[in-house]
């Protein structure tokens, strides 16, 4: 009797913690047997820690579908040298089922059996969703972007229409639907597609809604607040916000609070409401001051110092500040991760533009010249984009005469 390390393995390739598997555990009993299952903690522990070497029919059956392993790859010893022997069945296709009364199995009918969804599938499909986000993180709003994440929000629909999920399983599959939307909206985001953002979004509520999980709706709110941002519709940002911050996830954690927030102090800085902007920046703030290093969705792992301090910076050039706003650009620029190459992109061109505002004409131009060789890296980053135009309109109409000046205009108009 040893501890099961392969259990303990498999646990953590798929993010589960003990009362987290004992769930999913529960889960694939009932959908196998009719009946729930009463799998606790303390049985999972007993599992970990070798004391029990080979579950319960039901249990074991139901575990290898949490997992995607059979009993014998999760460490698990059978009682019998024939049982070991015995060859693996495929866990997706099972023959035999735990009748709920009695605790004995029973065969299914021939041809009965059909693919079941499991944590494997739900794994495997987030596998792919965190590739879309790296892609996105590196390329901006590239048509490839939204495509994938587009056709991998369709697979994952198409598997649940085919049934044959627990409970628990289906709910991680609609949240997943979910997220993969929010991607392939912000991708269109990030290209100024808005109309298909929001078509996207649409679909995306739906999926929250079935998903029924706090932060799976979150991450759509705050989706549709910078889309509506786009359309200068600040009392949607407004709304949209409003409805982020009532969710149970920002009242537990102050990171997804201060995100909301922000938006908030966007939409007040886009109808010049200063006051009320400082003000929702301000609680931003303290709520960012309190969260917590802890393991988060993947999406919103964008939301750190450096991109606090460039949302802060965008909420300043609204409000007329642009020395306030450089002043968080720096910071922003200076702490932005080495992989976050759109992110670097974006926030360079609203330096430059920070800088045109405040007539430093020739430093703009060349902050600008540094975002444009950046954005060759970067593509379909609109916004960014749209931002060097922004500034190009100020170089040109400060009637500057300085040739580095007009050499940059002269260029910047055949890329922006």
């Amino acid at each position: 009797m040893g501890e099961n390390r392969k259990l303990a393995a498999a646990m953590a390739e798929c993010h589960m913690g003990q009362a987290e598997l004992a769930r999913c555990v529960n889960a694939e009993i009932e959908s196998l047997t009719g009946r729930e299952g009463h799998v606790t903690d303390r049985d999972v522990r007993r599992w970990l820690s070798g004391e029990t070497q080979w579950p319960q029919a039901k249990q074991r059956l139901s575990m290898e579908k949490a997992l995607g392993r059979s009993a014998i790859e999760l460490g698990f010893v059978p009682r019998s040298k024939n049982a070991a022997q015995a060859p693996l069945e495929d866990p997706v296709h099972r023959r035999a089922f735990i009748a709920a009364a009695t605790g004995t199995a029973v065969a299914a009918t021939a041809g009965a059996s059909r693919a079941r969804l499991g944590q494997s599938d739900v794994n495997r499909f987030h596998v792919e969703y965190e590739k879309i986000i790296a892609q996105d993180q590196k390329l901006g709003g590239a048509t490839n972007v939204e495509n994938d994440a587009v056709e991998l929000a369709m697979r994952i629909k198409s598997s649940l229409a085919g049934g044959g999920a627990s409970t628990w399983v289906r709910t991680k599959l609609y949240c997943l639907a979910s997220d993969v939307t929010c991607s392939a909206a912000f991708a269109a985001i990030d290209a100024q597609a808005r109309s298909r953002a929001r078509n996207h979004l649409d679909s995306a509520v739906t999926f929250a809604g079935l998903s029924g999980g706090s932060e799976t709706q979150y991450h759509v709110w705050n989706h549709i607040a910078m889309v509506a941002g786009q359309r200068n519709d600040f009392a949607e940002v407004s709304a949209a916000a409003d409805a982020a911050k009532s969710l149970a996830i920002a009242k537990k954690d102050p990171l997804y609070a201060s995100l909301a927030h922000m938006r908030s102090a966007h939409a007040h800085a886009g109808s010049r409401d200063r006051n009320a902007a400082l003000g929702a920046l301000g609680a931003a703030e303290r709520s960012f001051g309190r969260h917590m290093a802890i393991e988060r969705p993947p999406w919103i792992t964008f939301y750190d110092e450096a991109e606090f301090d460039g949302l802060t910076s965008i909420v300043w050039l609204r409000l007329g500040a642009p020395d306030r706003a450089e002043y968080h650009l720096h910071r922003a620029l200076g702490a932005i991760r080495p992989h976050l190459i759109r992110n670097r992109t974006y926030y360079t061109a609203h330096l430059s533009l920070a800088q045109a505002k405040q007539g430093d004409l020739e430093l703009a131009c060349s902050t600008g010249e540094t975002a444009a060789e950046l954005l060759a890296k970067v593509r379909g980053s609109k916004r960014t984009t749209d931002t060097l135009a922004d500034v190009r309109k100020l170089v040109v109409s400060s009637g500057s005469r300085e040739p580095s000046v007009l050499d940059w205009a002269e260029r910047a108009q055949a890329w922006i």
